[in-house]
């Protein structure tokens, strides 16, 4: 008898033992237990998409997802430097400025060890004006925001204003966010602003239906002079009526990516982008208008891929 007890005793610890390190191998990576998503301001693009993709992961991976708010590119990747976020929506431009030490973060260590695990969607540099700008010449002696200081938005005002040989002194300078900005032109307090974001925007496609603004177009010139000094950008076409009103408009883009801390484990992240493409439809129809799309998921990133992200897109 035991003997008998002493054999089914060995075999219970045995099964517990299994048991408990099967269950830490799959708690062990700090994803599957919290995943801080840094996303961007209320009504942006960034914000509908991280909050669509942390249900997702909530649902799928039983993760406990959270989405932070933010002012955008550049207060994520502080937020990835300084441990606050596991994963973070950017700007292409600005997370190579990041990863590189160069332009806003000439003055920082690089940051290397974020990872990119997939490019999303167009970020189109969008100048939201009242009717009486009918150019981006207009735009002088007028009050403008130019998105939040030292953001990525303000960085792309500040090029695309360098390409028609004009900066902050020829305008009145406001740096306000994305959602005051917004504000601030229902309020008639500013008279136009620069937005950078995907298409369409959900606020601006409200400031559109009540007839007073419009979004300037960038001449081919100009954009042609962008992008020679800044190969980062592409040119994008705003099709005809993806706003109420607008007959297409023509202007620089950047790329979505979505980034993440090196400490993700590869099976995590190569699981939630499995998530993410199989239920993309989830994720559009919370963030309008955005085209996720696996084949060219891969194309123009400027830093490398997290192994997690190379085994689900290249099975490496």
């Amino acid at each position: 008898m035991r003997k008998n007890f002493v054999i089914i005793f060995s075999v219970l610890t045995l099964a517990v033992i299994l048991f408990a390190g099967y269950y830490m191998a799959g708690r062990k990576d700090p994803s599957s237990v919290r995943l801080r998503i840094a996303t961007g301001g209320e009504g942006g693009i960034y914000y509908a998409f991280g909050d669509a993709l942390a249900n997702l992961l909530e649902k799928h991976m039983k993760m406990m997802a959270t989405t932070i708010p933010s002012g955008g590119s550049l207060d994520n990747i502080n937020m990835l430097r300084n441990g606050r976020a596991d994963m973070a929506f950017v700007q292409s431009d600005i997370m190579t400025y990041a990863y590189n030490g160069t332009n806003l973060f000439s003055t920082e260590e690089p940051l290397t060890d974020v990872y990119a695990i997939a490019g999303l969607y167009p970020e189109a540099c969008q100048i939201v004006a009242r009717r009486d700008i009918t150019r981006i010449a207009d735009l002088k002696g007028r009050r403008v925001s130019i998105g939040a200081e030292r953001s990525g938005t303000e960085l792309n005002a500040l090029q695309i204003l360098e390409s028609y040989g004009m900066g902050y002194t020829d305008i009145n300078v406001d740096h306000l966010g994305f959602s005051a900005s917004v504000n601030a032109f229902n309020e008639g307090k500013i008279d136009a602003f620069f937005c950078t974001a995907g298409v369409p925007t959900p606020a601006i496609s409200q400031l559109m239906e009540s007839g007073s603004a419009h979004i300037l177009s960038i001449s081919y010139a100009r954009i042609r002079s962008i992008i020679s000094s800044y190969p980062y950008y592409s040119r994008l076409t705003i099709p005809r009526d993806t706003y109420p009103g607008i007959e297409g408009v023509e202007t620089v883009a950047v790329k979505a990516v979505l980034v993440v801390n090196e400490k993700l484990k590869e099976q995590t992240v190569s699981e939630m982008l499995k998530i993410m493409f199989e239920n993309s439809s989830e994720i559009t129809e919370q963030a309008t208008g955005i085209n996720l799309n696996r084949s060219t998921a891969t194309d123009g990133l400027s830093i490398p891929l997290h192994r997690g992200a190379e085994k689900f897109f290249f099975g490496k």
